[in-house]
């Protein structure tokens, strides 16, 4: 199998513009830099995002998109609902039955006054007593 024809397809690759080599060449005195000015020097360098005073786009828009990694539990005020009291074990499933809470949820906190009384009926790991 012999390398034939490894040059590129005609009109493909086009030369570099040459800036800076006389007038002739239409690229010549200011270099495509237009005329005098901090931009024309060397070295000119501008912030990212500069505006030119005007407030950035970046520092315009809200910030959006946290997201905190700390898992937060669920809050169950055994006070404002007495069903959980009542329950021979109490667990997920079992807390399920009386009263709704999100399907995402991990852990599950009760708080309040009876809690105490309560402690000893849980049964879950993902459940957390306050005050314990």
């Amino acid at each position: 199998m012999a390398l034939e024809n490894i040059k590129p397809a005609k009109n493909s690759v086009k030369s570099i513009k040459r800036v800076g080599r006389g007038q002739g060449s239409g690229m010549g005195k200011t270099s495509t830099r237009g005329g005098k000015g901090q931009t024309a020097r060397t070295g000119y360098s501008q912030k990212i995002g500069f505006e030119g005073g005007q407030q950035p786009l970046q520092r315009r828009l809200p910030k959006v998109g946290f997201k905190s990694r700390v898992i937060k539990p669920y809050v169950i005020n055994v006070d404002r609902i007495t069903k959980i009291c009542t329950l021979d074990e109490i667990t997920k499933l079992s807390i399920r039955s009386v009263h709704k809470y999100p399907s995402q949820t991990d852990k599950i906190k009760l708080i309040g006054k009876k809690v105490k009384d309560i402690a000893s009926k849980v049964k879950d790991d993902s459940i957390v007593v306050s005050g314990k």
